[in-house]
């Protein structure tokens, strides 16, 4: 209003000064009560317009004094507002850090100056009675956020936490279940569940929230497929240990899934690989091991590819176990079978060569007791000697922990089980419980004589009685002139090599 009369009043000024200048300045009269006054027009035209300016200031100055307590109550709310959400944030803050009492404090005080944002605040009450330890408190107001449907979904997770925290797993499922059913986004209900189910070792129902969390794009699909591919393995798994013959279909079908889902996952392929060569189809077993190979080698796959054929001989198996070498050429786990195959075949110069490739600082005690087996085919016990000595403080190769002492590979409990499908379903990677366990596996090392090479002939003269006799622990001079005037033994034909 005050820009507009403002531009009106420069507007008269500017057509008073055009009426001026035209040399005609006009006349104007006003009679009022008896008075009567005589003018130009211009300076009517400005006594009106700077008349109604000071008309429109004295009403808005009117105005202004009449608003003055509705403007003070807003300035009053807003400071509350202000302070209220202040308050907020630094609750939310003091949440974060750990500070209980300050928590609760400030959710107080952000609940008596906020009135607009009530979820927030129940949250913070609910956040902060947690920090501060208050069990009773923070569990009453994660139950009334129930009564809330925008806060339903939080209070059904503060709850489930909860539960967790005091290991009451039957109402933290009831909670995650409620919540999974409110939102189809809620990846914490979902996981909440499958580590349920997992641990529970209910593999059927763990395998229909793999596939509702794809359907409901929870999950990426490689991790879905990943959880899908290790939960029909462990259903294998476990219907493999019935006699019923039913179970041992089921226990086929499912590992023929998880090996064409994932064949990197060896649990599953090794299982296929059983029921097939059990079923007289050794060359699909073959096939299936062939591409696990390829995908990831592991120890437990070169057992099986070993054990499809028991009626051949060493050199067939060593030409067997070449093939699947020459699908990883460059794996560890082909390097080794290399020197097998060699071994096998009985060519020690062979073994010997292929071996340097595995000869490292670092060698696991897995590749010092074939090194040692190697040595012992050359008949050099104490290069055995020397590598078995490494041996003992060489690390375990985390796959090989996967076979137990009696070679049986995965031959894991529904725990164990349900641990290997997590974390391969999150990370895509195999864990090693008997290796965490510090349990025994099967051993690689070679059994060797109790004596160095140099020492046999002395157990063999004591077993044939012919033994010479020993040297003194104090000779005399007698003594000493006849060990001078004895004959010395030649030295054996055959040179001592030193252990690596």
């Amino acid at each position: 209003m005050t820009r507009t009369l403002l531009i009106l009043l420069i507007i008269a000024f500017v057509v008073a000064v055009a009426i001026a200048a035209a040399g005609d300045p006009g006349s104007a009269s006003v009679t009022w009560v008896g008075w009567r006054i005589d003018t130009t027009a211009s300076a009517a035209l400005v006594t009106v317009v700077f008349g109604a300016l000071l008309a429109t200031l004295a009403w808005q100055l009117l105005l202004w004094f009449l608003a003055a307590p509705t403007r003070a109550a807003r300035a009053r709310a807003e400071t509350r507002r202000r302070e209220g959400a202040e308050s907020l944030a630094r609750g939310f803050v003091a949440v974060a850090a750990g500070a209980g009492a300050d928590a609760r404090r400030l959710a107080q005080k952000a609940a008596d100056y906020i009135d607009d944002q009530p979820a927030l605040v129940r949250v913070l009450a609910a956040s902060a009675a947690e920090a501060a330890g208050d069990e009773p408190a923070a569990m009453a107001a994660y139950n009334a956020m129930l009564g809330f449907p925008e806060l339903r979904l939080a209070g059904h997770r503060g709850l489930m936490l909860m539960a967790q925290r005091r290991g009451d797993a039957g109402d933290a499922v009831r909670h995650a279940e409620a919540a999974y059913g409110l939102t189809k986004t809620a990846r914490w209900a979902w996981r909440a569940l499958l580590e349920a189910r997992l641990a529970a070792g209910d593999w059927d129902a763990a395998l229909s929230l793999a596939k509702d969390a794809l359907d409901r794009k929870i999950v990426s699909p490689a991790s879905a497929e990943r959880a899908r591919a290790a939960l029909l393995a462990a259903s294998a798994a476990r219907r493999e240990l019935s006699a019923d013959p039913k179970a041992l279909e089921e226990a086929l079908d499912l590992a023929s899934q998880a090996a064409k889902l994932r064949p990197d996952f060896t649990p599953g392929v090794l299982t296929a690989a059983r029921r097939l060569a059990a079923d007289g189809r050794a060359a699909r077993a073959a096939q299936l091991i062939e591409q696990a190979w390829k995908a990831r080698p592991h120890p437990g796959l070169a057992m099986a590819w070993r054990d499809l054929n028991t009626a051949e001989t060493p050199r067939e198996r060593a030409r067997r176990l070449t093939q699947l070498a020459e699908a990883n050429p460059d794996h560890h786990e082909s390097r080794i079978l290399l020197v097998e195959q060699a071994l096998l075949a009985g060519d020690i110069l062979q073994a010997r060569k292929a071996g340097e490739r595995l000869d490292r600082p670092d060698a696991s005690a897995r590749v010092c007791g074939l090194m040692a087996r190697v040595a012992m085919a050359a008949h050099d016990t104490d290069e055995a000697r020397g590598w078995i000595t490494r041996a003992a403080a060489a690390a375990v190769e985390p796959d090989w922990s996967d076979i137990d002492p009696e070679g049986r590979a995965f031959a894991y409990g529904s725990g164990d089980w349900s641990r290997l499908v997590s974390q391969f379903a999150e990370t895509g990677e195999l864990i090693h419980p008997r290796l965490e366990r510090g349990e025994r596996v099967l051993s690689e090392l070679p059994d060797l004589p109790v004596a160095y090479q140099a020492s046999t002939p002395f157990y063999a003269a004591d077993r044939s009685g012919d033994l010479s006799p020993l040297i003194p622990d104090d000779p005399g001079p007698e003594d000493d002139a006849a060990a001078l005037s004895a004959p010395r033994p030649s030295p054996p034909g055959r040179r001592r090599r030193t252990a690596r």
